[in-house]
């Protein structure tokens, strides 16, 4: 039986931005994300650009809850 994927966006108007965002970060970090295939890059790149975009999303929502 085919296992879903649980990489869905959980709100599916958010897709657009968080594209732009994903495109954002991997430029301030250097690394050669291309709209498509990304095969080329190791998984220490694409995992940095995942965890980075996780960091400043979450630095984010703390200004926002502290009220900045």
């Amino acid at each position: 039986m085919a296992n879903p994927s649980s990489n869905k966006t959980a709100v599916p108007e958010a897709k657009g931005a968080l594209d732009k965002f994903k495109y954002e970060v991997a430029s301030e970090l250097g690394v050669p994300l291309s709209d498509g295939y990304n095969g080329d890059l190791t998984s220490r790149q694409n995992g940095s650009v995942g965890g980075y975009m996780v960091k400043k999303m979450i630095e984010q929502q703390e200004k926002q809850m502290a009220g900045k």
